[in-house]
């Protein structure tokens, strides 16, 4: 009987207790703490761009000179390489929070929007004396709301610093490429040479960043994505963009029919001048990569508009005689006032000029 009472009195303190536990007591999940959006560091005011250095913007982590980008630049490449001096590059995209670029044509420079800064590094590896890594150039396209404003950084010679210089000069530079010596005096653009092939009449625009030119995979070190996937995630593009984007091929790929190499070739290395309101578009040709469909705009067959006297040039195009052919021989030549490209150039590109004279005795066409 007391062990049933005993029993019965411990039921009945254990029913008040909890019975009477306050609200206070509760103790419910927590909710989960916020994942924080992470910022770009760049520093970037609208109104102050182009700053006098380049670290004012910083782009980079650490060392200024091995070019390792902040969160929020994101490096790219084109499908195809331009050739300039055999200097290599790195390019980079960056944009302000919340903005975003979008789709116009597969030819089309993206719709940029203002505050966008695309960034191109020229530089060279194993420069002499030292077979060093050297950066010549930085070059800035910044989107205002007045348009696409020019910005050139000469990198000094401890590689610590890049400095505003809108005024143009050369570098010399010597360097070993497979155990032998080559040298050349390369160009830093001054701005007007800027706008001479960034322009369509007399607005300045970019050239690469087109969508056929970015439909590529690219490894971004931590995995291989497509470019404009890469853009799209991290809030750089509109996903409106087509799945069926024609994409240009590279003038290296020998996988390649030698018809398309040498058409993506004249697209990457001449178009931006022997384009509609370009340069060049005064001559009678057309090199984007839509118009060299037509053969008659690639020059197959069509007679000069001037005379390089004593060169025996019967066509811009001459079919199976690269010797009689301007297109060849200006790629050929490096004197100033012959060669093609006018700017971007002052060496020869042997694979380049091999590509289009194997191109041009490939072809067959009668000329009448």
């Amino acid at each position: 009987m007391k062990n049933y009472l005993k029993l019965l009195l411990f039921l009945f303190v254990s029913i008040g207790i909890y019975s009477c536990a306050s609200d206070d007591d509760y103790v419910s999940n927590p909710e989960p703490t916020p994942i924080p959006v992470p910022t770009s560091p760049v520093n970037f005011n609208i109104d102050e761009v182009p700053y006098q250095t380049l670290s004012e913007y910083n782009f980079y982590e650490g060392e200024m000179k091995y070019l390792t980008p902040v969160y929020g630049v994101i490096p790219y490449e084109l499908s195809s390489p331009l050739f300039s001096d055999y200097a290599h590059k790195q390019r980079f995209l960056w944009m302000p929070n919340d903005v975003s670029a979008s789709y116009v044509s597969d030819s089309d420079i993206f719709d940029f929007p203002i505050g966008t800064i695309l960034i191109k590094n020229f530089y060279y590896d194993k420069v002499l004396p030292n077979y060093n890594t050297k950066i010549i150039e930085t070059r800035l396209m910044i989107k205002k709301a007045e348009g696409w404003v020019f910005a050139e950084y000469i990198w000094n010679e401890n590689q610590t610093e890049a400095d505003l210089d809108l005024n143009g000069r050369d570098v010399y530079i010597q360097w070993d490429e497979n155990s032998v010596t080559n040298s050349v005096n390369f160009r830093v653009p001054s701005e007007a040479e800027c706008h001479t092939c960034h322009k369509t009449g007399d607005v300045s625009i970019p050239i690469g960043p087109k969508p056929r030119n970015i439909n590529m995979l690219f490894n971004y070190g931590d995995g291989t994505k497509n470019q404009l996937q890469k853009w799209t995630e991290i809030g750089y593009l509109e996903d409106t963009y087509p799945d069926n984007i024609e994409s240009l091929i590279s003038w290296e790929d020998t996988s390649q029919s030698l018809n398309l190499r040498a058409r993506s070739y004249l697209d990457i290395n001449c178009a931006h001048c022997h384009s509609e309101e370009a340069h060049c578009a005064y001559r009678p040709v057309r090199f984007d990569f839509e118009s060299t469909s037509n053969p008659i705009n690639l020059g197959i067959c069509v007679e000069p508009d001037t005379e390089i006297v004593g060169a025996g040039l019967t066509h811009i195009v001459n079919p199976g005689s690269h010797d009689r052919s301007v297109l060849y021989y200006r790629l050929n030549s490096i004197e100033e006032s012959e060669r093609m490209p006018l700017l971007g150039r002052s060496l020869k590109h042997e694979e380049g000029v091999q590509l289009i004279r194997e191109w041009i005795n490939s072809l067959t066409t009668q000329c009448n």
